[in-house]
């Protein structure tokens, strides 16, 4: 394609917020003046629209990308199907470029907008620039949809072309003087009014930079043994790019060759830490794939045997849970994390998902909603497929009776209580034996602390193992029940 620089071409950013390997950005730049745009598009998202977390940390990715694009990103607000075309009307532009969405609504928007812009006479560019492989191309040899992690990713996914190269930084962008009339970023309602955003911003560094330099810090701190790092919270043993990864301020293919570098062909440890971590892209992978095959899935049980499943959505115990005061200190230094930082280490985020479906019986998709308004890497897919896995209810789920015990894996993971007093200091003067149990503690202990239960730290709200054995019971009577029916 040979460049028509008086010709302008629309290029919609969407969850591809960066300049370097962006496939719909690198192709429009061949062809004439770039209108770089961003749509403010979950008008029609329905229960799917942006959680407070997220809106954060997009405004500040916005911010960024525009002073990438010497402030040439416009800002429109509203539905993108009647928003578009009446932008490439008013510009002159005759092509526009997009990167694709994978979230069922904005599959069915993009289709319908594909084919009303192809018979208005425009031609329309979308790409992927946020998966590996696409979720049609990985089929079984009989053409079905996995339904298994394990002979997706090795059967499916690396069985399959690897994932490409990724594109270098586009340069020398040439800007269309295009003066269509937008919207300034503070006009989309992104930024939160009340004060809780302050302390999210400052845990975080949200930019295309950002991203990249993560990736660096990982690579050289976190990748080596990251096979047992990554459960310990305490430790920097994870990547945290999945916020970066979510907005696209970074791309999967750029982090699969970049870690891909770092193979040793004399180190087997080495090699399988990397293998491991690959492993954690094709779940993110495998998310999407079940969000495309099962577009239900953040609302429907996958498996439907769980219809039924005497799940509560109305608990006196959840509003506890959503503030960590639940009585055990690593669900309750969890759920602080979140709600300070925006985000959860991974292992515990196991933790107080099987602790809120099993030990509280309470239905996973209030968690998954609580979830998508507090993370900062809130995910339709990934969220939606985790909580499931969670539940059991989901594709290759965990078993309903693998319940977390949130006190063994508090003393296993995080047995310096270093992660809990990170969230939970009022336990500070607590001796390190009764850290992980606080109401086991003798009074002359708890005493000596400065600690009443109830009033400076909750006593537990459920007993684990009868709370255990009632999920349990719960799920055996619902599976007698489908036996007889």
């Amino acid at each position: 394609m040979q460049r028509e620089t008086s010709v302008p071409v629309v290029v919609w950013f969407r969850q591809d917020l960066r300049l370097e390997d962006n496939p719909a950005l690198f192709e429009a730049s061949k062809l004439g003046l770039i209108i770089p745009i961003y749509i403010m598009d979950d008008i029609n998202a329905s229960q799917d629209k942006m959680g407070s977390a997220s809106r954060l940390w997009l405004y500040h990715s916005l911010d960024s990308l525009n002073r990438s694009l010497d402030g040439h990103l416009k800002f429109f607000c509203g539905d993108a199907f009647e928003l578009l075309p009446n932008i490439m009307e008013n510009s002159g532009a005759r092509s526009v470029f997009w990167n694709r969405c994978y979230e069922p609504w904005r599959i069915a928007r993009d289709d319908r907008l594909k084919r009303y812009l192809i018979e208005a006479g425009f031609e329309v560019h979308s790409t992927n620039g946020s998966l590996l492989w696409e979720p049609w191309e990985i089929r079984k040899k009989d053409g079905s949809s996995y339904k298994v992690f394990t002979p997706f990713y090795k059967r499916g996914c690396l069985g399959a072309e690897s994932p490409r190269n990724p594109l270098p930084v586009v340069k020398n962008i040439l800007f269309s003087p295009s003066d269509i009339e937008s919207n300034e970023l503070d006009e989309l309602g992104l930024f939160p009014k009340n004060e809780w955003h302050r302390s999210v911003k400052t845990c975080w560094n949200i930019s295309e930079k950002a991203a990249s330099e993560q990736l660096e810090v990982f690579i050289q701190n976190g990748l080596t043994d990251y096979m047992e790092r990554r459960n310990f919270p305490a430790k920097q043993g994870v990547s945290r790019l999945s916020p970066y990864l979510h907005f696209g301020q970074i791309s999967p293919h750029k982090v699969w060759h970049r870690v891909e570098c770092e193979v040793d062909r004399t180190s087997k440890d080495v090699n399988q830490n990397i293998e491991h971590f690959f492993r954690e892209l094709g779940w993110r992978e495998f998310s999407y794939y079940l969000l495309y095959h099962s577009p239900d899935l953040p609302n429907r049980n996958l498996q439907p045997r769980f219809d039924e499943f005497p799940w509560v959505k109305v608990s006196p115990h959840l509003e506890a849970w959503q503030k960590g005061l639940t009585g055990y200190p690593l669900i309750d230094a969890g759920m602080r994390e979140l709600w300070q930082t925006g985000y959860m280490h991974n292992r515990v985020r196991m933790v107080v998902a099987s602790f809120l479906v099993k030990n509280l019986l309470v239905h996973w998709k209030c968690g998954a909603d609580w979830f998508w308004d507090c993370l900062v890497d809130a995910d339709l897919a990934s969220n939606s497929a985790s909580w499931q896995w969670v539940a059991g209810s989901g594709a290759d789920a965990a078993p309903f009776f693998r319940i977390f015990n949130p006190i063994t894996q508090s003393e296993k993971f995080d047995s310096e209580g270093r992660y809990i007093l990170s969230y939970v200091p009022e336990l500070r003067n607590l001796p390190k034996r009764y850290l992980h149990s606080p109401w086991l503690a003798p009074t002359s202990v708890l005493d000596a602390a400065g600690i009443t239960l109830g009033i400076d730290y909750p006593n537990p709200i459920v007993d684990i193992k009868s709370s255990r054995s009632r999920a349990l019971n719960a799920f055996n009577e619902q599976r007698t029940r489908m036996e007889r029916a």
